[in-house]
């Protein structure tokens, strides 16, 4: 097995452990906190920006998509990951990855990986591990990936 990351996550916390091999126990990297995501919603739209209207044309009426300051929280957190996780590949600290975080944060996570990162996802779970101690992580991730009988 080669050198592995494991990335755990939500909107608001991200914990990266690494072994070396399959045997090898895991070991606790890095704990990014963000103290945004955990913010209730009225809280992350006080400071809104007010509406405006400039548009004095007669055509018909032109939408952009509703992004929501949640979802763009979601976003900004994201990408700090992912460029993480592209710095460690880039810095040959990892060769796979195992990544777990909860919904929806991991879709957002995941349509952000550049395609280099991506290459290396071995393993994704639907989740929430953030409170797992490293033993009781690799106790979980062992459940997790047991072929099933």
């Amino acid at each position: 097995m080669s050198k592995q990351w494991i990335l755990v996550a939500n909107g608001a916390l991200a914990r990266f452990f690494s072994r070396a091999g399959a045997g090898d126990p895991l070991v606790a990297l890095e704990t990014i906190d963000f103290p945004q995501g955990r913010l209730k919603d009225g809280e992350l739209e006080r400071d809104r920006q007010g509406h405006e209207s400039s548009d004095n044309s007669t055509a018909a009426a032109h939408f952009e998509p509703h992004t929501s300051t949640r979802q763009k929280v979601m976003h900004q957190f994201a990408c700090e990951l992912a460029a993480r996780l592209e710095e460690g590949l880039a810095q040959g600290e990892y060769e796979a990855l195992w990544l777990t975080a909860s919904s929806p944060f991991l879709g957002a996570l995941k349509a952000v990986l550049s395609h280099a990162v991506a290459a290396r996802l071995q393993w994704v779970h639907d989740a929430d591990f953030t409170s797992l101690d490293a033993s009781a992580l690799e106790s979980r991730l062992r459940e997790l990936c047991r072929p099933a009988r």
